[in-house]
């Protein structure tokens, strides 16, 4: 292995989140609008290249993979780079491979996944109710999504449930989903909104709901107990002593995780962001395609963790709603 992925801060990059394709299923109102114009087929890489791009970085010390979207497991022929990954679980290169999840493609990919060593997922889930979901997604149905994760179950995947708090949407399923979780084992973090403005006509700052009021309200039913574990990212645990969960709260807006933060981002189309909070990234795609051989990819990618600041800094005034900001914070969520 080459010399490990070192920051200026001293902080060693293991854990590499890769969006796979812009593109989705359904069409989450605070993710994107609904009449969504897509990349063109030639600014993504393929998935030959995205296999090389993860393999430098698995190379250079990245232990984790997650796997984002848009959706994931909409991209044609997404399984063969799973299981080009796995050969790096095989070998030990790679410590875990996971992936974030709408739900809706898992019945068909659950089983694939785990032959394939994935063996946890986040799969993004905001209600309970039939016809809020589909109002929420415009696009999802609930009960494709709640079979996806029964067939992640029976396919003995680790399956963590994620909830973006929404008020006046689902501050009423709260224990709804809270119980749900607990009678299915499933882990489940919360999620605050960003208040990102704009986006197809839906008011975020209207659907901001503060996670200290959320928990305020857990405890008045349970005993919740400030659990010390850390996983490097934003998300801060608790337990519910009556049912022994473990709850996870992400605030994004808080700086709690910068210091610890070992984690960059890669986009489809082969840019590199260090931080999730601000927008200063790389494109690797062009080192990737200018020479078959790393060394020109390995010294793009040292150039930009040099690059990487100490914590993040939102500035909504500048923010591009480019979808996926809210689960972009999510999917960090170990």
């Amino acid at each position: 292995m080459n010399t490990p992925l070192i920051d200026p801060f001293a902080r060693a990059i293991n854990y590499l989140r890769v969006s796979v394709t812009d593109r989705c299923d359904f069409r989450c109102v605070y993710c994107m609008s609904e009449n969504m114009s897509f990349l063109p087929k030639a600014e993504l890489l393929t998935l030959e290249e995205l296999d090389r791009m993860c393999s430098t970085f698995i190379g250079m010390g990245v232990e984790k993979l997650r796997i984002t979207g848009g959706e994931p497991l909409v991209r044609k022929g997404i399984m063969t780079f799973f299981e080009g990954m796995a050969r790096h679980l095989q070998s030990g290169g790679l410590r875990e491979l996971t992936l974030t999840t709408n739900g809706s493609q898992l019945r068909k990919y659950a089983a694939d996944l785990a032959a394939c060593g994935v063996r946890r997922i986040n799969v993004s889930l905001d209600t309970l109710d039939d016809a809020k979901f589909a109002k929420i997604t415009r696009w999802g149905r609930l009960a494709q999504v709640l079979d996806g994760i029964a067939a992640a179950k029976e396919a003995g995947l680790r399956v963590k449930i994620n909830v973006v708090a929404l008020k006046g949407f689902n501050e009423d399923e709260l224990f709804t989903l809270t119980d749900w979780c607990a009678a299915e084992d499933h882990d489940l973090t919360f999620i605050e909104v960003m208040p990102m403005g704009d986006l197809g006509n839906e008011d975020r700052l209207d659907q901001y709901w503060s996670l200290k009021d959320l928990r305020a309200r857990l405890s008045e039913r349970f005993t919740v107990t400030e659990l010390t574990e850390r996983t490097g990212g934003p998300a801060r645990y608790v337990r519910l002593e009556e049912t022994g969960q473990k709850l996870g709260f992400i605030t994004p807006l808080t700086h709690n995780f910068c210091e610890s933060c070992n984690r960059v981002r890669l986009t489809c189309t082969g840019e590199l962001y260090m931080c999730l909070g601000q927008e200063d990234m790389a494109d690797l795609r062009a080192p990737l395609r200018a020479s078959a051989d790393n060394a020109v990819l390995e010294s793009a990618i040292r150039a930009a963790i040099l690059r990487k600041p100490k914590g993040h800094d939102f500035d909504y005034s500048r923010q591009r709603t480019d979808g996926q900001m809210t689960r972009h914070m999510s999917h960090t969520g170990g």
